[in-house]
């Protein structure tokens, strides 16, 4: 397959590395020193699954002379997928398909209202990964794991070839047979511990070890479950008592990519996880206690890490 990755960071760094390594043709799309070390020394990833090196790699910061490709991976974060969608529209040919890989349940409607939603599937990854420099992705803990699929849940040709390439990559990766719920279930487990630990910015081994703090990270994951029930996603208790395992068996010092750039001053993915829960649950007409505090105690500082509040 032909396959672009759109935002080459630590996860479509990881995932694109994994497919070039077993032999497909991937493109990654990145900018400034990323770029110029990506083609000067190849994508370099040290993961707890083995470090390989691909060089030399296809790389540019311009899709427009690139064609159409089988696929593209979407890599960014969270809140720039409208302006990627708009970038990569040189890339979207009659046959392509395109994965978000975000933080988060808004990114397929988002595509879709900008490619076509006949070319948008729905996706998910797990992965705790990081630029750890130009042209270097490190894989620094969880499982790797990535799932897609038609929003219908239809069976398709086009997601089983991607996901027999991700196979033979030696990647875990599935079909669910609910894309919604999947995402929705890594949304429940995301949106709690990236917020909780952002209020918080203690680590998950001691958000998980407090009781007073346990509790709200289980209250967190409960408001999600009854918003994505109220919005007909066919969640059930099993999303909770799955998020709550994932928690207990992280690393100790973990911490969740959105906490990471809140407390280092970056712009985050508050929006769409904290921010989203409370904007969803208010159209469903469902109460969302914890996750408006945590959106709204957050808020300031994303507003200065954009450059908006000054303080």
């Amino acid at each position: 397959m032909r396959i672009a990755v759109f935002g080459t960071g630590g996860v479509g760094g990881y995932f694109g590395g994994r497919l070039a390594q077993a032999g497909e043709e991937v493109i990654f799309i990145a900018r400034g020193e990323h770029l110029k070390a990506l083609r000067a020394h190849g994508l370099r990833v040290d993961s707890l699954k083995g470090e390989f090196v691909v060089h030399p790699t296809q790389a540019t910061d311009d899709p427009a002379h690139l064609g159409a490709v089988d696929a593209v991976l979407v890599g960014v974060k969270a809140w720039q997928v409208s302006d990627a969608a708009q970038a990569m529209r040189p890339l979207v040919g009659p046959d392509t398909f395109v994965v978000p890989l975000q933080n988060g349940v808004e990114a397929p409607s988002q595509l879709a209202a900008i490619l076509g939603a006949e070319h948008v599937l729905g996706g998910l990854c797990s992965i705790i990964s990081l630029v750890a420099g130009p042209g270097h992705i490190r894989h620094v803990g969880a499982e790797p794991y990535i799932a897609f699929g038609e929003l219908d849940n239809r069976p398709s040709e086009r997601a089983e070839r991607l996901r027999q390439a991700f196979a033979l990559a030696g990647v875990h990766v599935e079909i669910p047979p609910d894309i919604q719920v999947a995402m929705w279930e890594k949304f429940l487990f995301i949106a709690s511990w990236g917020g909780v630990g952002a209020v918080t910015r203690v680590p998950v081994g001691v958000v998980r070890s407090v009781p007073e703090t346990r509790r709200m990270m289980e209250q967190a994951m409960r408001e999600i479950l009854h918003v994505g029930q109220a919005r007909k996603v066919a969640l059930t208790k099993e999303a909770m008592r799955k998020g709550m395992a994932f928690v207990d068996n992280l690393q100790p010092g973990s911490t969740a990519s959105m906490q990471r750039d809140i407390m280092e001053g970056r712009p985050s993915e508050l929006e769409a996880q904290n921010g989203a829960v409370v904007r969803l649950g208010q159209e469903a007409g469902v109460p969302t206690p914890v996750h408006t505090f945590i959106y709204h105690s957050l808020l300031p500082s994303e507003l200065r890490a954009r450059g908006t509040l000054q303080f």
